[in-house]
């Protein structure tokens, strides 16, 4: 597969000093772009199946009437937590 570029981004001088700055030995500043491009495309997938998860499942409360309550959800979550925990120390 033939690779692309990507259009150039102009930055004030300042941005493209810090990000210099925070570049790991052996980083490129072109990896540093690539790599902070791949995590925005995950982030945004993860942010876009969330939502859609979201709404489905408002859908789904207003389908059938069933509401669950924001308190009895973290107490459920906090049993989970605590029986995990539980498990862990064994």
């Amino acid at each position: 597969m033939k690779t692309a570029t990507l259009p150039a981004v102009r930055v004030q001088p300042e941005m493209r000093a810090l990000a210099e700055s925070v570049l790991n030995e052996g980083e490129s500043l072109s990896m540093f772009i690539e790599d902070s491009l791949k995590k925005q495309i995950a982030f945004r997938k993860s942010e876009r199946d969330f939502i859609a998860r979201g709404m489905a499942s408002a859908a789904r409360a207003k389908e059938t009437g069933i509401y669950y309550g924001g308190e009895s959800v973290l107490a459920e979550l906090r049993e989970m937590l605590n029986r995990k925990k539980q498990a862990l120390k064994t």
